[in-house]
């Protein structure tokens, strides 16, 4: 039974996360190892709601902020190759990754 190597990318900024997936996935295709995903996992969404009033004087209003992590998940056959390749790709700060082999 083959090998598979799981990769969970974590991200706030979609776009770099996106440019990361299609790079691994181009990894992939050019090796011709069996590839599955990107799977989009659902976006933890935090909110913070806080006055606008320091002081808490005055009208009611309110400050809303809300920092969104998208998800994904690659399943990579683990070839010698694909993995050499994987661990020279250049990720961004704000891009987290990790791998895992099954």
């Amino acid at each position: 039974m083959p090998q598979e190597a799981r990769i969970k990318l974590t991200s706030t900024n979609l776009s770099t996360l996106e440019s990361v997936c299609s790079e691994i996935k181009g990894i992939g295709e050019k090796s011709g190892v069996n590839l599955k995903g990107p799977y989009p996992l659902p976006t933890k969404k935090m909110k913070v709601v806080t006055r606008k009033s320091p002081c808490g004087q005055g009208t009611n209003t309110w400050d809303k902020y809300e920092l969104r992590i998208h998800r994904r998940v690659i399943d990579l056959g683990a070839d010698d190759k694909a993995i050499r390749q994987l661990m020279r790709l250049r990720i961004p700060d704000d891009v987290y990754i990790e791998v895992s082999l099954t």
